[in-house]
Order: C-alpha cells, then sequence, then structure tokens
C-alpha cells in the first residue's frame, strides 16, 4: 500500500514484484505490446474505463462494468493499483479517479511517464499471466470525490470554493465557470523529467495565481471531460490538499444545462 498518490520509479522497481501492486499501463494495446511497457504491468486501455452512455456521471463507467474490469486484471479492493502512460500521466490519472470513485483506495500514479522509465529502466514486449479475481462494486463510493452541477452552482454563488478550470488558455478565454481560475494541467508538468514539478514551484504557481495554498481549502477542479483534471487532481492530493473534488460532468454537462459562462477579452 502506498501512502500518497504520487510514486517515484524507485518505488515502482522495488514493489513491482510484490503480489498486491498492480502496474496498470493504459496506452493502446499496440503500444502496450510493440512499444514495450514496465515488466509485469498489465494493460488496460484508457476507452475500456470511460462510457458516455453509463448510468453514473459524466463518463464514469458504471459500478458494474469497472467491478468487472478489475476482476477480469487480477485487481482485488485491497491491492494497489499504479498507473502510468507515455503522455505524463493524464489519463493514468483518470483510472485512479475513477478506482476512487467507485471506493478502490490504495492508487497511486508513476511520476514520470513510459518515456522517462525507459531512460533509467528496463522494458519488456512480455504480457504476465494474469489470475482474473471476483471483485463487486455495488456503486460509487461515500467519499467519491465528485460533485454535481447543483454543487457548482450553490459554490460559484456563495464563493464557498476555488474553482479550476485545467484546460489551456484558449478554452479558457472562449468561455469557463463564472470565478474560475485557469491552471492549464500541463502546468503541473516538469518538461525535462516529464513528471511533477516540485511541490515549491507548484506552491509559487498558485501563489502567482492568486490561489491560496492552504491545504485544507475546498477546491474544485473541471475541464471538458473530466480527463485533464484528474492529472491535477493527482497532483494537488499528493501535496497534502485535503478537500480537492471534481465536476464530473465539467463543461460538457454545463453548457449542455444553459449554465452562465464567463469570457476573456
Amino acid at each position: 500500500m502506498t501512502e500518497t498518490l504520487l510514486v517515484d520509479p524507485e518505488w515502482v522497481d522495488d514493489h513491482r514484484d510484490d503480489p498486491g501492486v498492480h502496474v496498470v499501463d493504459v496506452r493502446e494495446p499496440w503500444e502496450y505490446d510493440t512499444i514495450g511497457h514496465l515488466p509485469g504491468a498489465i494493460n488496460i486501455p484508457f476507452d475500456s474505463y470511460r462510457d458516455d452512455d453509463s448510468p453514473d456521471p459524466g463518463t464514469l463507467p458504471g459500478a458494474d462494468a469497472f467491478g468487472r474490469l478489475l476482476g477480469e486484471a487480477g485487481i482485488g479492493p485491497d491491492d494497489t493499483i499504479v498507473a502510468y502512460d507515455d503522455t505524463h500521466g493524464v489519463f493514468a490519472a483518470r483510472l485512479l479517479v475513477t478506482a476512487l470513485a467507485y471506493g478502490h483506495e490504495n492508487v497511486a500514479l508513476l511520476d514520470g511517464d513510459f518515456s522517462a522509465w525507459q531512460r533509467a529502466f528496463e522494458t519488456t514486449t512480455e504480457s504476465p499471466t494474469i489470475e482474473p479475481v471476483s471483485y463487486e462494486i455495488t456503486g460509487l463510493a461515500a467519499t467519491a470525490p465528485i460533485v454535481d452541477r447543483a454543487a457548482v452552482k450553490a459554490a460559484i454563488a456563495d464563493g464557498t470554493a476555488t474553482l479550476l478550470d485545467t484546460r489551456n488558455e484558449a478554452e479558457y478565454d472562449e468561455g469557463h465557470l463564472p470565478g474560475a481560475i485557469r491552471i492549464d494541467w500541463r502546468e503541473f508538468v516538469d518538461d525535462e523529467s516529464r513528471g511533477v514539478r516540485s511541490a515549491a514551484e507548484i506552491e509559487a504557481l498558485l501563489t502567482d495565481r492568486g490561489i491560496s495554498t492552504d491545504r485544507e481549502q475546498r477546491i474544485i477542479l473541471y475541464c471538458n471531460t473530466s480527463r485533464r483534471l484528474s492529472h491535477t487532481f493527482v497532483v494537488l492530493r499528493s501535496l497534502g490538499f485535503t478537500d480537492v473534488v471534481i465536476y464530473e460532468g465539467s463543461m460538457t454537462d454545463w453548457e449542455a444545462a444553459d449554465g452562465a459562462t464567463e469570457t476573456t477579452a
């Protein structure tokens, strides 16, 4: 079990043979098979845990579907999931947020991605043997870090939360939630290491945008379809921000309901 939502390559290398740790590669199967992957890693492609038509909010896949997905991958309720991709962790982070939403507590993101891993550690094209397990999920967890449109409207009205828009500048300028502050998720990424920037750098960035570094403040994250916000969620939670939640519907849900937006001249 990890004590943070972010683990470095050395930790993964030391624990990838532990029976309770499952390293998950969320890239496309052809990348996993032909380019290679971390030794012992299993493949759960990004599209397999997204579903616009499920009964759950946003693109969550549904409790039954997600339970089957993890069980077929040999992952049990008490196991640790360590996810990675080759895009600075943004697709992998979405798997972790999904797992947390359905009550799977032991999750972590590889700090860096496949390209960063290759610089110092071995890779393989051999797939591990998977022993499926039974994993029943009955619904969203009571602790799911998710808020709905009504909660966002209330937060906008009473100013009790910091709204963070994790999209790029052009998207933000075209239209964003009233009062939202923009921090592109990529701003938390170090271009050289391909991992997360230092805590001091992130705190400086937050301060520069007028955002408090109080670890107990409520922060609501959104983007368009709840992918990019997932990386920001993992980073902030790994730094000790305890009340970070996501607007799962994000701008897709907000605009579908004709919610009010602001533009930047």
